[in-house]
């Protein structure tokens, strides 16, 4: 079964960055495509970066420019660096394959507060 453990959130100033690590355990790790998912209290999760099997990556309109994803298929890790935060990208962040997988991991919390 696929394990997955997200660390790095903290809070930080408006305008700071944060750097979202997250480590996968199982074999399919190199066979799909992974992304970093946001959620609010009360509000949807939603996807605002995906990578490819290979170079390919996508962004949200809200976060492209800002946040830059990429993977290590040898160790098995996805990051999501994250810069000029904004108040709006207070969420906990969450890691999994795209499409999802039905168990997420705990997720790491991101505040960005003045």
């Amino acid at each position: 079964q696929v394990q997955i453990v997200e660390s790095g959130g903290g809070s930080v100033r408006p305008g700071g960055s944060l750097r979202l690590s997250c480590v996968v355990s199982g074999d399919i790790f190199n066979f799909v495509d992974w992304a970093w998912y946001r959620q609010v209290p009360g509000g949807q999760r939603e996807m605002v970066a995906r990578h490819g099997t290979k170079t390919s990556t996508w962004y949200a309109d809200s976060v492209k420019g800002r946040f830059t994803i990429s993977r290590d298929n040898v160790k098995s890790t996805v990051t999501l660096q994250m810069s000029s935060l904004q108040p709006e990208d207070t969420a906990v962040y969450f890691c999994n394959k795209y499409p999802f997988l039905a168990n997420w991991g705990q997720g790491t919390q991101v505040i960005v507060d003045s």
